[in-house]
C-alpha cells in the first residue's frame, strides 16, 4: 500500500514537468490575427520618437499581441485596454484601429495629436482620454454611437469654440474640458444626467450657469468653472439636485452674496471661492461644513467677525481667508486648522489666548503653516508650545506685536519660513532658534532686536536662503561665521549699528558666484507636505505631476512668499524673488575697502553698501559682475577714479555714485551717460556726460566702447523679469 502511494505520487510529480502542448497552448491568451495586424500598422503610421512600441512585430518571437507593451487583451483574446499616454507619438491616422472593436481603454494622452476624427464606433470603449496634446478639432459626432463612454479627458489641448455637444454620451460620468480655449457654453453638456465629475477651468467662458444648467445633473459630486468669466446666477432659495465633494469657482463672479444652498451641500470636501466678488458677512452655519479638507475664500470683499464658536470639536481643514476685511479677534477654533492664511485683513487683539487652549488638549495643534501677516495684531507672542514641532511656515509680520521673540520658537524643529518683520519685538534673537536647522528664510527686520549677530546664524542655520535682520539694533562686527551660509540669496543687514570690514570670505557664498541664466525657471524650494490621519511630516521634495485632470493642484497647495527689499530709498515688498541675489549693508558703521574678491559674485543682482564709512578705491574688476542691475556706493568716502570695467554692466539700470570723493572722468558707456546727474553729484572732481565736461580731454579712443552716446533705451530692465519665479512651498493635503 505504501509502495503504491509513492508511485502514485511519483507519477503526479512528473505531470507537473510533462504538460501536453495542447494544454499549454490553451491556457496562453492569443490575439486575435486581424488586432494584430490592425496594430501593427497602427505602428506603421505614427512616429515613434522613443521607440517605446519596439516589442510591436512580425517576428515569430512578438507574434502574440496580447503581450506586447502597452496592450492588454481579455480572456477572449481581444485587445480591450491600448495605454500609449505620455510618449510624445505622433500619431496622424487614428482609424488605423477601427477592427480593435472590443477596446474598452484608450490612451494617448501626452502626445502629438492635432485632431481626433474616427468614423469607426467603437461600441465598448468606457475611457478615452486625450489630454495634453494640440487637439484643435474633436469632432463628437465621430462617437455618436459611444453610448458606453463613461470617461472623456480632452483637457490641455487648443480646442476653441463652442463647448462640444456631447449628448449622445448619455453613460458619461466623468467629462475633463479644462485648459483649452472653449468661449461659449453648450446645452448638451448639462443633459447627462450620469455625469459625476465636470471640469470646465482654464478656458475662456463666458456668460451664466443658472439652475437651469445643474437641474439635470443629480449624480454631480465634482465641479470645476475656475479661471473663466462665468457668472453664477441661482435663486437664493434653490435647493441644487446634488451632493457635491469638491467645489471650484475660483475667478467666477459668485458674488456679492454668499451661497446660500451651499447649507444643503452635507459632504462637501473642498471649497474654492477665491478672487469671486463676493462681499458678505459669512454665515455661522459656514464654520460646521465638518466634513470639509480645504477651504479657501480668499481676495474677495468678506467683512465682520467670524464667531468665536464651532460646533466642530476637530475643526482642521486648511483655511484660506487672506485679502478680505475680516475683523476683530482671531477664534481659537481656527488654530486647529492644519494650515491656516488670515494675511491682509484687519483681525486684532491679541492671540497669546491658544496657549490657554492648547494646554485643554490632549494632543498639541499640528498646525503646519500659519499666516497672520498684515494685520493690527497686539500683544506678546505666544511663549507656550502649542504645534508640537509641526510648524513649517510662521508669518506674523506687519502687525503690533511687542515684547521679546518666546525662546519657545526654537521648538519648532521643522520650520522653514519665519518671518516677524514689521512689529514691536525687542531683545536678542533667542538661542533657541538654531535648533531650526532647515530654516530657509529668516526675516526679523523692522523691529528693535539689539545684541551682535549671532554666530549660530552661520554654524547652525546653515539652509537659509534668506536673511534679513534690517532695520533693528544690532551691534558689532559681521561675524566671519556668517559665511557659511552658502546657499543665501539674499542678505540684508542695513540700517543697523553694524561696524568694521566687510569679511573677506563673503566669497564662500556660493550663490553669489554662480551665474544664473534669467530665462531658467528656478525656485528655492519645493516641498510636498502629506497631510493624513497617520503623517504630518515632510515626504518628499518634488514637482507634481497633474495627469489626473481632477486631482489637480489646489490654489493653497503654493505658498508664495515676498520679501522687503530696499532699493533707490525706496522699500518695495516682492512676491516675485526667483533668481532674486542681492547683498544690503547700507546706513551701518562700516569702514574698510570692498574686498578684491567682491567681483567674483557674478551672480549678485543687486548690491547696496550706501551710507557707511568704506573708504579706497571702487574695485577695478567691477564689470566682472556682470548680473549687476542696481549698484549704491553713495555717502561714503570713496576715491580715485571710477573703473572702465563699470561701463560694461550691460543690465545697470539703477547706479547711485553720489556723495563720495570720485574724481575723474566718467567712463563712456551707453548706460553710463544715462543715469540723472544726481546719481553722480557730491564728487567735486567728477567729469564728463552726464556731469560738466572734463576740462582739456577728449574720449580715449582705445576705451572699446566708442565716443558716441547713445540714449539708454534698456530702461529698468523690468526687474520683475529676474524675479520671475515664485518662491513657492508646494503642500499637498
Amino acid at each position: 500500500m505504501t509502495e503504491l502511494k509513492i508511485l502514485i505520487l511519483l507519477v503526479f510529480i512528473l505531470s507537473l514537468f510533462m504538460k501536453p502542448t495542447s494544454v499549454l497552448s490553451a491556457s496562453q491568451v492569443r490575439c486575435i490575427e486581424s488586432e494584430r495586424q490592425a496594430l501593427l500598422k497602427f505602428k506603421q503610421g505614427l512616429i515613434d520618437r522613443n521607440d517605446i512600441l519596439k516589442s510591436w512585430g512580425s517576428e515569430e518571437d512578438k507574434r502574440e499581441c496580447c503581450y506586447w507593451d502597452h496592450v492588454q487583451c481579455s480572456n477572449t483574446r481581444h485587445v480591450v485596454s491600448l495605454d500609449l499616454g505620455g510618449n510624445n507619438l505622433r500619431v496622424d491616422n487614428l482609424e488605423l484601429l477601427s477592427h480593435l472593436s472590443f477596446l474598452e481603454y484608450l490612451n494617448l494622452s501626452n502626445n502629438d495629436l492635432t485632431s481626433f476624427s474616427m468614423n469607426y464606433s467603437f461600441l465598448n470603449l468606457k475611457e478615452l482620454r486625450l489630454s495634453y496634446n494640440q487637439l484643435n478639432e474633436f469632432h463628437p459626432q465621430s462617437l455618436e454611437q459611444h453610448s458606453s463612454l463613461e470617461y472623456l479627458d480632452l483637457s490641455n489641448n487648443k480646442l476653441g469654440g463652442s463647448l462640444p455637444d456631447l449628448r449622445a454620451y448619455s453613460s458619461l460620468q466623468q467629462l475633463a474640458l479644462s485648459n483649452n480655449r472653449f468661449k461659449r457654453l453648450a446645452e448638451g453638456i448639462w443633459q447627462l444626467s450620469k455625469l459625476k465629475k465636470l471640469d470646465l477651468s482654464s478656458n475662456s467662458l463666458e456668460g451664466a450657469i443658472t439652475e437651469e444648467h445643474l437641474s439635470n445633473l443629480a449624480n454631480l459630486h465634482y465641479l470645476d468653472l475656475s479661471y473663466n468669466s462665468l457668472a453664477l446666477s441661482v435663486s437664493s432659495d434653490w435647493i441644487p439636485p446634488f451632493q457635491l465633494t469638491d467645489l471650484y469657482l475660483r475667478f467666477c463672479k459668485v458674488g456679492p452674496d454668499f451661497l446660500k444652498w451651499l447649507q444643503t451641500q452635507e459632504s462637501l470636501s473642498v471649497l474654492d471661492m477665491s478672487f469671486a466678488n463676493i462681499s458678505a458677512t459669512l454665515p455661522t452655519w459656514f464654520w460646521n461644513l465638518t466634513s470639509s479638507s480645504r477651504l479657501n475664500l480668499s481676495y474677495n470683499h468678506n467683512s465682520g467677525e467670524i464667531p468665536g464658536q464651532s460646533s466642530s470639536n476637530y475643526f482642521s481643514p486648511p483655511v484660506d481667508l487672506s485679502s478680505n476685511n475680516f475683523s476683530g479677534p482671531i477664534p481659537i477654533f481656527l488654530f486647529r486648522s492644519l494650515d491656516l492664511r488670515l494675511a491682509r485683513n484687519k483681525f486684532s487683539g491679541s492671540i497669546s489666548h491658544i496657549c490657554t487652549m492648547s494646554t485643554l488638549m490632549s494632543t498639541p495643534f499640528k498646525t503646519m503653516v500659519l499666516d497672520l501677516s498684515d494685520n493690527q495684531l497686539t500683544g506678546e507672542l505666544p511663549g507656550c508650545r502649542i504645534f508640537g514641532g509641526s510648524l513649517q511656515i510662521l508669518n506674523l509680520a506687519n502687525n503690533k506685536f511687542s515684547g521679546e521673540i518666546p525662546p519657545s520658537l526654537g521648538s519648532q524643529i521643522q520650520l522653514k519660513i519665519l518671518h516677524l518683520r514689521n512689529n514691536n519685538l525687542i531683545g536678542e534673537l533667542p538661542s533657541s532658534l538654531k535648533n531650526c536647522s532647515v530654516l530657509r528664510m529668516l526675516d526679523v527686520g523692522g523691529n528693535k532686536l539689539t545684541g551682535t549677530i549671532p554666530q549660530w546664524i552661520g554654524t547652525h542655520l546653515t539652509n537659509l536662503t534668506v536673511l534679513s535682520l534690517r532695520f533693528n539694533k544690532f551691534r558689532g562686527n559681521i561675524h566671519p561665521t556668517i559665511c557659511h551660509l552658502t546657499d543665501i540669496q539674499i542678505l540684508d543687514l542695513s540700517k543697523n549699528n553694524i561696524s568694521g570690514n566687510i569679511p573677506e570670505c563673503f566669497i564662500n557664498f556660493t550663490s553669489f558666484v554662480q551665474k544664473s541664466n534669467s530665462t531658467e525657471s528656478t525656485t528655492f524650494v519645493s516641498i510636498t507636505i502629506l497631510h493624513d490621519k497617520s503623517t504630518e511630516d515632510i515626504i518628499s521634495i518634488s514637482y507634481p505631476d497633474f495627469q489626473d485632470p481632477f486631482e489637480h493642484e489646489f490654489p493653497m497647495d503654493t505658498y508664495v512668499d515676498n520679501i522687503l527689499v530696499q532699493w533707490k530709498g525706496r522699500e518695495s515688498e516682492y512676491r516675485k524673488l526667483g533668481i532674486l541675489k542681492g547683498i544690503d549693508l547700507s546706513s551701518n558703521k562700516l569702514v574698510g575697502t570692498i574686498p578684491l574678491h567682491f567681483s567674483d559674485m557674478r551672480g549678485l543682482v543687486f548690491l547696496n553698501l550706501s551710507r557707511n564709512h568704506l573708504t579706497g578705491n571702487i574695485i577695478s574688476s567691477i564689470g566682472q559682475m556682470e548680473m549687476l542691475e542696481w549698484l549704491d556706493l553713495s555717502r561714503n568716502e570713496f576715491f580715485g577714479k571710477i573703473p572702465n570695467s563699470l561701463a560694461e554692466l550691460h543690465f545697470l539700470s539703477v547706479l547711485d555714485l553720489s556723495n563720495n570723493n570720485l574724481s575723474g572722468m566718467i567712463p563712456l558707456g551707453t548706460q553710463l551717460q544715462s543715469f540723472d546727474p544726481s546719481m553722480y553729484a557730491g564728487n567735486s572732481q567728477l567729469c564728463g556726460l552726464p556731469l560738466a565736461e572734463c576740462p582739456r580731454e577728449s574720449p580715449n579712443p582705445d576705451h572699446g566702447h566708442g565716443s558716441n552716446i547713445e540714449e539708454d533705451d534698456v530702461g529698468f530692465i523690468s526687474r520683475e523679469f529676474y524675479m520671475c519665479v515664485a518662491f513657492g512651498f508646494i503642500t499637498g493635503f
